[in-house]
């Protein structure tokens, strides 16, 4: 079951604004906004990784395991040795 309940839309400086009643409230700082196939304005709220693009890489590099890190510095260190290439 939804709920329907008619808002205020506004101006906020050059920016159009819809105030959201109480009972809609968003936990969030960011949301994404789009028109869907019917053209109804759709608000989604971007959760606090979303958000914070550089925490989430930090979360996920934390994900590797103590192998695989092991794994790419042994690479990192073996001679590489230099490709022979025509010249262009």
């Amino acid at each position: 079951m939804s709920t329907s309940i008619t808002s205020r839309v506004f101006m906020n400086g050059n920016s159009q604004a819809v105030r959201i009643p109480q009972e809609f409230r968003l936990n969030t700082k960011r949301v994404e906004i789009y028109l869907n196939q019917d053209g109804d304005l759709v608000i989604h709220p971007l959760s606090d990784l979303t958000e914070n693009r550089g925490e989430a890489l930090w979360q996920a590099l934390n994900e590797f395991d103590h192998d695989f890190i092991d794994t790419l510095e042994k690479n990192r260190l073996e001679d590489n040795h230099i490709q022979e290439r025509d010249v262009l």
